[in-house]
C-alpha cells in the first residue's frame, strides 16, 4: 500500500487558520477517495474529512463541519485540508490516506480507520494560545 505524506501542521492561535496538503509521487490521487484523519494524545484515531474528486463528493465528521474544508488540486496531485476557526480540540497528528468512497462514508455517518499499511508521515498541528 502506497503512503501519502501529510504536511503543513504546525501551532496556531484558538480561532485561527491552517492549511494541511497530501500528496504523493507513487500515483495520480484523482481517482480515490482521499481521507483526513487525526489521533489527539491519548485517544483514537479518528476520521475529520473525505473527498472523491472523480464525483464531486465530501464528508465531515461533525466535530468539524461548517469550520475544515477539504479540495483537491489535480494539477499538484495535492489534496488539502483548510482548517478555519480551530479550537485546542483540534489539537492532534494529522494523517491522510485512502480511503472508502465518501459516499458510502456518508451512509454509514462515520469514517473507518484504514489498516496500518495505509499511514505514512503525519503533521502535527497544535492549537494553544
Amino acid at each position: 500500500q502506497v503512503q501519502l505524506v501529510a504536511s503543513g501542521g504546525g501551532l496556531v492561535q484558538p480561532g485561527g487558520s491552517l492549511r494541511l496538503s497530501c500528496t504523493t509521487s507513487r500515483f495520480n490521487l484523482e481517482p480515490y477517495p482521499i481521507g483526513w484523519f487525526r489521533q489527539a494524545p491519548g485517544k483514537e484515531r479518528e476520521g475529520v474529512a473525505c473527498i472523491s474528486s472523480s464525483v464531486g463528493s465530501t464528508y465531515y465528521a461533525a466535530s468539524v463541519k461548517g469550520r475544515f474544508t477539504i479540495s483537491s488540486d489535480n494539477a499538484k496531485n495535492t489534496v488539502y485540508l483548510q482548517m478555519n476557526n480551530v479550537n485546542p480540540e483540534d489539537t492532534a497528528v494529522y494523517y491522510c490516506a485512502t480511503t472508502i468512497p465518501c459516499t458510502t462514508t456518508q451512509a454509514m455517518g462515520d469514517m473507518p480507520i484504514p489498516g496500518p499499511d495505509y499511514w505514512g508521515q503525519g503533521t502535527q498541528v497544535t492549537v494553544s494560545s
